[in-house]
């Protein structure tokens, strides 16, 4: 057995060097490393007093070494390249909606309108308990293989709705991913375009409703990227050709190995490269949505308004290993066309690591206007109601806006959406709601003092700080009671989303947005004020 895997670990090392091209100065540890693994995986497959399963092993180990790296780093065994292929071929279908874990249970969390879940009659909040008969209580693998199958098959699902069991069964098909989901004309000849992701079509769907908006009489545009992940590079670059003239930078990549070091210019003629422009990015508007918001910024050529990004602007490229594995590894990091690196986090060791604002470098726009880095992109215009933070991150990853919503849909009824309206009334009752479910949350100020309090109780100065943290604990429990008044608007704002959402699917989510969202009103705002508008994109 040493042999054989000693040949192999030769065998690649060799193939390295015949390859001639830019590995890792430190031949000699690699080598020496890979042996000692080696002959450690063998003593303990021979000596462990255990049976032991030699591919869960070797895996959990592979697993374990890129946990040192960054989280988009990733291995793939064949198991996972097989369903990915079955994925990409079209031969799997849908049931027409997205699910989450809450407590343990599988829950819908969105329904799409006409499709086979909505026609069934299944609900955003329903809580899945058995798929075609298996209970997922008891199912260790990944649940959402088991409602995936060719168009036109059944399946069968048992659900608690409201605390009564029930039971539907969903024919599958086949679901189109729009990569713009709604687009229309504004009262003010205004086109707004919600871009959802960066699919292959992305380009293609945002200039055709550009057309079709600007034969309509637009006269300016807005290009939500809000909550947008990212997707595919070349379609960013494309995107921004939209709006941008040909053979202009749009991104470069930077990387230890010199081929990876890219650059990536516009190939076409723009649709329009004048119309007056804002684009509308969040904390989780990221990588590709960077790309666009980052280079029409660093171009002068919009402005960006909303919350600061993301911040993901690490490269990663797929790698087929052998016996049909594959990894995912990140290979270099995106650059806008001032310089300025997306990337937030630093990763050593595992660990992320945030700049601190000390750290940020100024670049300059094409006008000569001051932009930093230091992850993602700076809004020119930020605005508050869009940010998460603290109580409304808390609020979200505890699943009470979501819960609350689904409570709210059985009790209230509305036609149309335009009777729709969230009063204080309700805001009170989420707030009741909330407290009724004993929530919680910590204060990043908390974490620091509670590293406070253990360090000065190491140092058995405990006593001597006592006074001081009990008053900065009061402080902050106050401050944590008000926070629900401090942050009225944000929280309605995701209140009003989640709640329309269920009565009016995402298409109500955007008409509801484009009326009333703040980013939308301070967009059209300044777009309408041509010269506020040229005031800001000036040096």
């Amino acid at each position: 057995m040493k042999k054989k895997l000693l040949a192999l670990v030769l065998g690649g090392v060799i193939a390295l060097g015949s390859l001639g091209f830019n590995y890792r100065s430190d031949f000699f540890e690699i080598a020496k490393q890979i042996e000692i693994f080696t002959n450690l995986y063998k003593e303990v497959n021979m000596n462990y007093v255990d049976e032991i399963n030699s591919a869960e092993l070797m895996n959990t180990a592979i697993v374990a070494m890129l946990k040192d790296l960054d989280p988009y780093t990733q291995f793939y065994s064949e198991q996972d390249v097989q369903r990915a292929r079955i994925q990409q071929s079209g031969s799997v279908s849908s049931v027409g909606a997205n699910f989450k874990l809450i407590n343990e249970q599988v829950v819908i969390a969105k329904v799409n309108q006409n499709g086979p879940a909505d026609k069934a009659g299944l609900k955003i909040g329903d809580v899945i308990t058995h798929i075609d008969g298996i209970e997922l209580a008891n199912f260790q693998q990944d649940a959402s293989e088991l409602l995936k199958g060719g168009a036109g098959t059944k399946v069968e699902l048992q659900f608690i709705r409201q605390g009564k069991e029930k039971e539907l069964e969903v024919e599958r098909a086949s679901e189109e991913q729009k990569a713009v989901p709604f687009y229309s004309l504004l009262e003010d000849k205004t086109a707004y375009i919600a871009l959802a992701k960066f699919t292959k079509t992305a380009s293609k769907e945002v200039g055709e409703a550009l057309k079709k908006l600007k034969e309509q009489g637009a006269e300016q545009v807005i290009l939500d990227l809000r909550g947008n992940p990212g997707g595919l590079l070349g379609e960013a670059v494309n995107v921004t050709n939209l709006f941008v003239p040909k053979d202009v930078l749009i991104t470069f990549t930077k990387s230890a190995i010199e081929k990876y070091n890219q650059t990536y210019v516009t190939q076409n003629r723009p649709i329009d490269d004048q119309l007056p422009m804002a684009v509308l990015i969040n904390e989780r508007s990221a990588s590709a949505s960077e790309i666009v918001s980052g280079s029409i910024q660093d171009l002068d050529r919009g402005i960006v308004i909303g919350a600061r990004s993301f911040g993901k602007g690490l490269v990663q490229r797929p790698k087929n290993l052998n016996y049909g594995t594959s990894a995912k590894i990140t290979i270099s990091r995106y650059y806008t066309p001032s310089g300025r690196c997306i990337q937030a986090l630093d990763y050593q060791e595992g660990k992320a690591i945030r700049k601190n604002k000390e750290q940020y470098q100024e670049f300059k726009t094409r006008n000569g206007r001051s932009v930093f880095d230091g992850g993602g992109i700076r809004p020119d215009i930020e605005v508050e109601s869009a940010q998460t933070e603290g109580l409304t991150k808390a609020l979200l990853e505890k699943n009470m806006i979501f819960e609350f919503a689904t409570q709210f849909y059985y009790t209230h009824s509305f036609e149309n959406l335009s009777d729709f309206n969230l009063t204080n009334q309700d805001y009170k009752a989420f707030i009741k709601f909330v407290e009724q479910s004993n929530f919680s949350y910590e204060t990043a100020t908390e974490k620091q003092l509670q590293t406070l309090k253990e360090v000065a109780e190491n140092e058995k100065l405990n006593q001597l700080f006592k006074k001081d943290v009990l008053t900065i604990e009061k402080s902050i429990d106050a401050y944590k009671e008000e926070s629900f008044n401090q942050r009225k608007k944000a929280i309605e704002r995701l209140l009003e989303e989640e709640v329309i959402r269920r009565y009016f699917y995402d298409e109500g989510v955007f008409e509801f947005d484009t009326k009333n969202a703040e980013e939308v009103k301070e967009a059209q705002e300044i777009l309408n004020n041509k010269k506020r508008y040229k005031e800001i994109l000036k040096a």
